[in-house]
């Protein structure tokens, strides 16, 4: 048991050091269908795992400005009261629901993220201030439309930190997943740094979703132990192993791996129904 948690905890680190996200996607089907836990144990017994996770990831990305502060912490600190809420809906709802709406979000993620690479957008040039005069009412015409999109911009931010940080409550997972997609295609990050800014989100999720678990919480450690072990030192290969990818090829890989597990829990899901 201990040589398989470890081994999966490996993978599971290797996927969220490359990616930015995805690792509770692969830890809570391994930890239900692999290792016998149940879905509300494995949900817990993620949270953790993943947290522990990206924050090592995260830190290993630091030095080279590959995390967005601003929007990151944003994202996680408007997800802590979320994540909170989605927490306590998660003990009232059956194992097969749970994992059959955590299969639905991870297809719906990996198709999003497919059709924004298909589409690839080029962000909007900016605004040359050199090409008009420095009127007052070139001023003024110029400030409305700054803070529209201040504004609009917060909005998203908000939109995505709530809707993010309540499925890591009820799911059990960092959030990454949909962190990555919803930076990249709804605030138009880059996806390397869409990668490093995740895990800062995971860490700040998880760490809410943990504290809102306090007295109700069942660990395994024979198992939560090698797991994360393994997962920290996966990360680090992760980590190298994107420095060497494209944007693109990191978006394709994140999708099709979150196809392919959003299938098989979804097939596992609706033969225990």
């Amino acid at each position: 048991m201990l040589a398989l948690a470890a081994a999966l905890g490996l993978v599971m680190g290797v996927v969220v050091g490359g990616l930015g996200g995805g690792g509770g996607v692969l830890t809570v089907p391994a930890l239900v269908y692999v290792l016998g836990q149940s879905a509300q144990d494995a949900t817990t017994s993620s949270v953790i795992i993943v947290g522990i996770t990206a924050a090592v990831g995260a830190v290993a990305r630091i030095k080279g400005g590959g995390v967005d502060w601003r929007n990151g912490i944003a994202l996680g600190v408007v997800g802590i009261p979320a994540a909170y809420l989605g927490t306590l809906l998660n003990r009232h709802v059956s194992q097969p629901v749970l994992l059959l709406a955590f299969a639905a979000l991870t297809i719906v993620a990996a198709v999003a993220m497919l059709l924004h690479a298909r589409r690839d957008p080029e962000p909007a040039p900016p605004d040359d201030p050199d090409t008009s005069s420095p009127g007052a009412g070139v001023v003024a015409v110029r400030t409305r439309p700054a803070r529209s999109a201040l504004l609009f911009t917060a909005a998203k931010v908000v939109a995505c930190g709530a809707a993010v940080g309540f499925l890591t409550g009820f799911l059990g997972v960092g959030g990454g997943f949909l962190v990555v997609p919803a930076l990249v295609i709804v605030l138009r990050m880059p996806m390397s740094l869409a990668v490093g800014t995740s895990l800062l989100v995971i860490v700040l999720n998880s760490m809410s979703s943990v504290v809102s678990r306090f007295g109700g919480m069942h660990l395994d450690l024979h198992v939560v132990a090698p797991f994360t072990i393994a997962a920290v030192l996966g990360t680090l290969i992760g980590k190298r192993v994107a420095d060497r990818l494209s944007g693109a090829t990191l978006t394709r890989y994140f999708a099709v791996m979150l196809v392919a597990v959003g299938l098989f829990v979804g097939v596992q899901s609706l033969v225990a129904l």
